[in-house]
């Protein structure tokens, strides 16, 4: 594949950008989630649910349809909750962005990186906080017949490298076997 690996690179402060309560993380998507939803649903056309605060009431009214029992709406609550972004979320952002240039950003660019490879959705949490382009593909099959994925990242502009990166793998392993189906969908 052309490829040369670097491995075992450790990101500084991956624990606390793990920690979505420490990293400010948390915040943030319940306040962006609220303000996001109402903007969404307050531009249906026709429908009787407007806001977040609609939802909720819909789920509490409708209990058994909406699974309550085996989901809850904990998040919703705190979305709820929240009054837009505020001094706590700026804080967030702002932590999250130093975070960011500290960790992902530096240690590829000491060490002159094309992507980061990780497996599954292990990386999602660290490119999604920074805005970080990734695209995930096929890599195998655990012995149950499950599938496995692997995430490659990169730095905001990277989409092009990430997406030659990634075919290219596809096209050497050739892992990928279409899915079976059992019904028609038709």
């Amino acid at each position: 594949m052309g490829a040369f690996l670097v491995d075992d690179l450790e990101i500084p402060s991956m624990n606390v950008i793990n920690d979505a309560k420490q990293s400010g993380e948390r915040a943030l998507m319940l306040a962006e989630f609220k303000l996001s939803l109402n903007s969404y649903l307050s531009e249906l056309t026709v429908s009787p649910v407007r806001s977040l605060s609609d939802i909720i009431e819909f789920n509490n009214k409708h209990p058994v349809e909406e699974r309550m029992a085996e989901f809850g709406q904990d998040y919703l609550l705190l979305s709820e909750a929240t009054n837009g972004i505020g001094p706590t979320e700026e804080r967030a952002i702002t932590k999250l962005n130093k975070l960011c240039k500290k960790g992902l950003e530096k240690i590829m660019q000491d060490n002159q990186l094309d992507a980061i490879v990780a497996p599954g959705a292990s990386a999602h949490s660290l490119l999604a906080i920074g805005g970080y382009p990734a695209i995930t593909v096929p890599a195998g099959y655990a012995a149950n017949g499950v599938p496995f994925a692997i995430c490659f990242g990169g730095l905001k502009g990277s989409e092009p490298k990430l997406i030659e990166v990634a075919y290219s793998f596809e096209q050497a392993t050739t892992v990928r076997k279409p899915p079976s189906l059992q019904h028609s969908v038709i």
